[in-house]
């Protein structure tokens, strides 16, 4: 979406060359993170600098990572440069298994992230 000036109310951010509409992201991300409670799969691609302007995503992310029967399946930006402090949060965590994924060994993770996934991030 392109608009010569943002609409009022438009909550907006700059990473680089990209805009990030906030208002639209949490539009679309915060109701799909708190779908209740209950045994999920909740998958988020990515937790990034652009996703790192909501606070409220933020909240919503941890809460995801603490809920009891929850098994988050997120990606993270491998560390390079300035650490992003919420990125190194997660990735510290004592329940969180970090994958790194590279050209030899994409096309084998398959098996074993479906295997963690079904046994509830184990």
């Amino acid at each position: 979406m392109g608009w010569a000036a943002p609409p009022p109310g438009t909550r907006e951010c700059r990473v680089g060359q990209y805009v990030v509409d906030l208002t639209s992201f949490e539009q679309l991300a915060l109701p799909v993170l708190d779908a209740g409670a209950g045994p999920r799969v909740c998958v988020i691609d990515e937790v990034g600098k652009m996703e790192l302007f909501s606070r409220p995503f933020l909240q919503a992310v941890r809460q995801a990572l603490a809920a009891p029967g929850t098994v988050v399946l997120g990606t993270i930006p491998v560390p390079k440069g300035k650490p992003l402090a919420f990125v190194e949060e997660i990735r510290s965590r004592a329940d969180v298994q970090v994958v790194s994924v590279t050209k030899e060994n994409r096309n084998h993770l398959l098996p074993d992230i479906v295997r963690s996934v079904q046994s509830g991030g184990k």
